[in-house]
């Protein structure tokens, strides 16, 4: 059973929260401060985050960042009544995986949630004729084994993760470099730039796109 952590100070919505889960058959914990939550990722860390950005003591966006750099395989869904386009593009640019506005769908966050676990044990990642084995960390593409650097490895992980989605740099920095202050964003083009020579070089179907004045994304 996956566990759910469910950061939020409303206790209304923390107790809809908690049994929309149980009932879809989530293990959940909930926190209604941020140390709180961040004790809990330290001593029993769980299998995703939903997190509050208005918390009554540290700020939701440090409870993120703190997250990131510390757990980074632990994926984060911000819930939050901030729904400004620039709210949502700092929230994802801290290094959450998802961004939800209340008022919500129950239905809604569960799909984001299901989507955003990440996969465990032998599952692959498969786009188009590409695979990564996130047990084995083999990636393929028809069939042909690629070799990759670790760093290579967990960005094209993280871009498959997101198929579809525009990643901006800083998503990418902050996920995959875990908030390096002596690292700038130009080493994501870089590394992206190997691994379009190793995954799209041979291939006439492009998988790894530019989004001009964004970032990138992994499309087929």
């Amino acid at each position: 059973m996956k566990t759910i952590l469910v950061v939020e100070d409303n206790n209304d919505l923390q107790n809809y929260l908690k049994d929309l889960l149980l009932e879809n058959g989530f293990g959940t914990r909930v926190s209604s401060t941020g140390s709180q939550a961040l004790g809990i990722v330290k001593t029993s860390p769980p299998d995703l985050v939903i997190l509050d950005l208005g918390l009554p003591d540290v700020s939701g966006e440090s409870v993120c960042q703190t997250i990131v750099k510390e757990h980074p395989d632990i994926p984060i869904v911000i819930l939050t009544a901030r729904d400004g386009s620039e709210d949502v593009i700092k929230g994802l640019n801290l290094g959450a995986d998802d961004y939800i506005t209340k008022p919500f769908v129950g239905e809604e966050l569960l799909a984001r949630i299901k989507a955003r676990l990440r996969p465990k044990g032998d599952e692959k990642i498969t786009v188009a004729d590409l695979i990564l084995n996130s047990k084995s960390l083999e990636v393929k593409r028809g069939g042909k084994q690629i070799k990759l650097t670790p760093k290579e490895f967990r960005l094209l992980e993280y871009l498959m993760l997101n198929k579809g989605m525009v990643l901006s740099r800083e998503m990418i920095l902050n996920r995959i470099w875990s908030y390096s202050p002596d690292i700038e964003t130009r080493v994501v083009d870089v590394y992206v730039g190997y691994l379009r020579k190793k995954i799209d070089g041979e291939s006439s179907m492009k998988l790894i796109h530019s989004v001009r004045g964004f970032g990138y994304m992994l499309k087929d």
